[in-house]
């Protein structure tokens, strides 16, 4: 099991290499939770995330030999580019397997580093076991992204930063794929804060390790906005190190992880990934676990597609009724448009999008279907847009 100094010493060999990020208060989400929030801001990292401290600490430790037989990892995104970065920077030669299923941004920005790229399998495991054969093959040095001890050190330097520059905490909620980033931050915060409660938190598909401290069971998988997680088994090593020190593992639903990531853009002005917004989905899920604690939350990655987070925060939107979708039987006559428009703006609406169709959908030759989109204030405002077309026109909600 790794100890605080070894997270020290992890600590003081990366110096320099990775960035020291922000820990800051953030009033609205504690506002929106109920709970003292506070952020540790590991988004900001040169790659995104904080998987580049255990790449930059197992790399340095690499003897000469090792360095140029070149090394291989498996990732779903964060820990290859986190390896691909650091191995440029000591100029080793680096292979990264990533499941096929990876978001495009993650792979092309770990090619950015100059590593080689393969996509192989389906899941991780199955991207695993493709390395494994490959790094074989070619003879080089495994980093596994999680199951190392110098791995989950490097990761725990994180927990040391937040922990020396929060201040007092009640509660850590920390998001659990593999296991390595929990597991470091529990050995120091079991060291530097005993009475703090160390909490775990996975999604619903990949919930390996929520009976903890009793047996592991088998997910189901499947697809998950929190990639960054989704790993059906965690590391042995992280395994034990969290059932001796983490209190309970929450686990949380897709629509919480989408919440958080549009609360955490909209309240905290920071892009988050899923698996990075996990720890806020804990709180959103569960708040009465957490209501007038002080709690900190890492914000662990930021490497979403643009396209997932722009459908992500539309999803969150029409959940909260802050868009409305709306389908009008309307007279097919010069001006109907222009009437609809002009009632929408008055009562405060702005249209987002309009579809009118004519020949296909229309009950009569006479009539035309409309759909609107809108965007309100709050449910009750779109609520009062759709009263007041329906006084004119038949509408309904989509």
């Amino acid at each position: 099991m790794i100890t605080l100094n070894d997270v020290r010493a992890a600590a003081a060999r990366i110096e320099g290499r990775v960035l020291r990020t922000p820990t800051v208060p953030s009033h609205a989400l504690s506002r929106a939770t109920g709970a003292d929030i506070v952020l540790k801001l590991d988004n900001l990292q040169a790659v995104g995330s904080f998987k580049e401290r255990g790449a930059a600490n197992k790399l340095a430790l690499l003897t000469p030999e090792e360095r140029a037989r070149g090394v291989i990892t498996v990732s779903a995104g964060n820990h290859a580019q986190g390896v691909a970065r650091h191995a440029a920077l000591l100029e080793i030669d680096a292979v990264i397997v990533m499941p096929r299923f990876t978001p495009a941004a993650k792979v092309t920005r770990t090619a950015a580093w100059g590593a080689r790229v393969v996509l192989e399998g389906d899941n991780f495991a199955e991207a695993t076991a493709h390395a494994n054969a490959l790094c074989a093959r070619e003879g080089r040095v495994f980093v596994h992204p999680y199951d190392d001890p110098e791995v989950m050190a490097g990761q725990g330097t994180f927990g040391l930063e937040l922990f020396e520059d929060a201040g007092p905490l009640d509660i850590f909620v920390g998001p659990i794929g593999g296991g390595g980033l929990l597991s470091g931050c529990a050995v120091v915060g079991r060291a530097l804060r005993p009475g703090m409660d160390i909490m775990g938190v996975q999604v619903e598909s990949y919930s390996s390790v929520s009976a903890v401290p009793g047996d592991e069971i088998m997910p189901p998988g499947g697809a998950t906005i929190a990639e960054g997680i989704a790993v059906l088994q965690i590391g042995r090593q992280p395994l034990s190190v969290i059932r001796d020190h983490v209190s309970r593992v929450l686990v949380v639903p897709e629509r919480a992880v989408e919440d958080a990531i549009t609360l955490m853009a909209e309240g905290a002005k920071q892009v988050s990934e899923g698996a990075g917004a996990s720890a806020l989905a804990a709180v959103l899920t569960y708040p009465e676990l957490f209501r007038g604690k002080r709690v900190a939350l890492p914000v662990t990655g930021g490497n979403i597609d643009s396209r997932i987070l722009a459908n992500t925060l539309l999803r969150s939107l029409l959940r909260d009724g802050r868009l409305l979708c709306l389908k009008m039987e309307i007279p097919d006559r010069p001006g109907v448009l222009a009437d609809i428009s002009r009632m929408i703006g008055e009562a405060g609406g702005n249209i987002i999008e309009v579809s009118h169709q004519r020949l296909f959908t229309a009950a009569s030759v006479q009539a035309a279907e409309l759909e609107v989109m809108i965007e309100a204030r709050d449910p009750t405002h779109a609520m009062e847009i759709m009263g007041q077309l329906a006084k004119t026109y038949i509408v309904r909600r989509v």
